[in-house]
């Protein structure tokens, strides 16, 4: 345990798009970050480095957030290596597109087991490590109120996360720990782009009054707010970093 580190955060996902520009964006803020993976060793080894290289204090610890066990594991080394942790940020997530039908539930299954399971025993767990006056913050999605084709088991994953947050909200009542999402437009990422044709990325670069995509770092800078003093009585709420998509 480093008794040196002051305040640590937990960034799951945060080796690529979103959750690395929430990772660095944490670290510049002076927490020491613990950058969670499911696979990319490299992504995430470089995630650290670039950190490192600016100043700050980062390790990676790779976990798969649909398994229970190790989940446990994430949260019990990141509290060995650093002592404490005060800001959850539950970015681990997945996009298939697929229908309402028979031909869609493979996708549906995945993307239940990593957005939303993920997120309940992410959630859980900071309920239980995260100390008093912490943060935790989720990432849902702002297409929730765009109801698009082939979106379905997407948008259910999400949907269930914002309920998750409200109740995780009551539930730590008394231990001044506040539980919000935040609830992205279109963004730029590799997650985004996949599997879409550059029409579509058009259409929906435009969707938003501010005409264009948002950037990892919009994004971030919303979750910066969230987990810094300025964000302490903003609680169960979830926050649309979307330009005015919806």
């Amino acid at each position: 345990m480093n008794t040196n580190i002051s305040c640590v955060a937990l960034v799951t996902g945060g080796s690529r798009g979103i959750g690395q520009a929430i990772s660095k964006r944490l670290a510049a803020d002076g927490f020491a970050v613990v950058v969670n993976y499911a696979g990319n060793a490299a992504a995430a080894q470089q995630t650290v480095a670039d950190i490192e290289a600016a100043g700050g204090r980062a390790m990676a610890i790779q976990g798969d957030v649909s398994q229970p066990e190790q989940v446990a594991e994430l949260f019990a080394a990141a509290k060995r290596e650093l002592g404490r942790i005060d800001v959850v940020v539950n970015s681990a997530g997945i996009m298939p597109m697929a229908p309402i039908a028979e031909s869609g539930l493979a996708d549906f299954d995945k993307v239940i087991a990593t957005n939303l399971r993920g997120a309940f025993l992410v959630l859980g767990q900071a309920a239980a490590h995260v100390a008093e006056g912490g943060r935790i913050i989720a990432l849902s999605t702002s297409v929730i109120a765009k109801s698009f084709p082939a979106y379905g088991p997407y948008i259910a994953s999400k949907a269930g996360v914002e309920g998750l947050v409200r109740v995780l909200a009551n539930e730590l009542r008394g231990r001044g720990i506040t539980v919000n999402a935040v609830a992205p437009g279109p963004v730029g990422t590799e997650l985004f782009f996949k599997g879409k044709s550059q029409e579509q990325i058009d259409y929906m670069s435009k969707l938003a009054p501010l005409e264009r995509l948002g950037t990892p770092e919009d994004i971030a800078g919303v979750v910066s707010f969230l987990a810094g003093p300025d964000g302490q009585w903003v609680n169960a709420q979830v926050l649309r970093a979307n330009g005015g998509y919806a």
